[in-house]
């Protein structure tokens, strides 16, 4: 049967926009600008460190323990060039600066394919969407930059709501805002704790890209499984 579905809640990141070059290939051209020779192996290396513990000393950009998501980066960025053993000055806090605000335009990302099309072609039909993304204030900005805000009724990043997913008060928060009950809604993602088991935990649908080469996940039905963006209408007209 087809679903009547009223409201579709988007990831954003590696689901509608991934980044152009791997973190520490940017992080690495952005240091040779300003003259610093940093391997991005290295880089990518000290990132996931970097990132990991900062995420689990301030969850959610450090939300519920007064940091703003822009300390929050600069200090994962400038950890992320002294872990790759850059010492840390006012040069490094100013390059820190920089890579936040790059990280704000479409110089960074790119769109998934079908990405476009996609919301478009749901748009057409009257479906409304919304973006559901565990993403700090930036991506407003990012998804205007990119072309795709105007697609969106609303914008619901884990720093504005105080939860991130697999939380589901973020899920919770983004039917509230629309008005749409659980069962005419579902969510679209490429996580499969975050994203498709979260939403379906609040009685949503969801549907889980999964690029080729990826490792199908056991729980999910084929018909739940999008290989590409492309084949979301006829999963959900079918």
């Amino acid at each position: 049967a087809m679903l009547r579905l009223r409201l579709l809640t988007w990831d954003v990141k590696d689901t509608l926009l991934r980044m152009r070059l791997p973190v520490g290939h940017s992080y690495a051209a952005e240091a040779r600008a300003q003259g610093l020779q940093v391997q991005p192996e290295a880089l990518a290396r000290s990132f996931q460190e970097a990132y990991g513990a900062h995420s689990r000393r301030f969850p959610n950009y450090g939300r519920g323990q007064g940091l703003s998501s822009r300390q929050w980066w600069v200090d994962v960025v400038r950890r992320t060039f002294v872990l790759s053993g850059v010492p840390d000055d006012e040069a490094l806090t100013r390059l820190a600066e920089k890579l936040y605000r790059d990280f704000c335009s479409s110089r960074n990302w790119e769109e998934l394919p079908g990405a476009t099309e996609t919301l478009s072609r749901c748009c057409q039909r009257g479906i409304r969407m919304g973006v559901v993304s565990n993403f700090d204030n930036r991506l407003e900005n990012i998804l205007s930059q990119c072309n795709l805000r105007h697609h969106f009724e609303f914008v619901l990043t884990s720093e504005a709501a105080g939860f991130a997913k697999p939380d589901r008060r973020i899920f919770e928060e983004a039917l509230r805002l629309a008005g749409v009950p659980p069962e005419q809604a579902a969510h679209v993602g490429d996580d499969y704790s975050r994203d498709y088991r979260a939403a379906r935990a609040v009685g949503m649908h969801s549907f889980l890209l999964r690029a080729a080469g990826q490792e199908p996940e056991p729980e999910v039905p084929p018909e739940h499984v999008l290989p590409t963006l492309s084949h979301l209408l006829a999963r959900i007209e079918k």
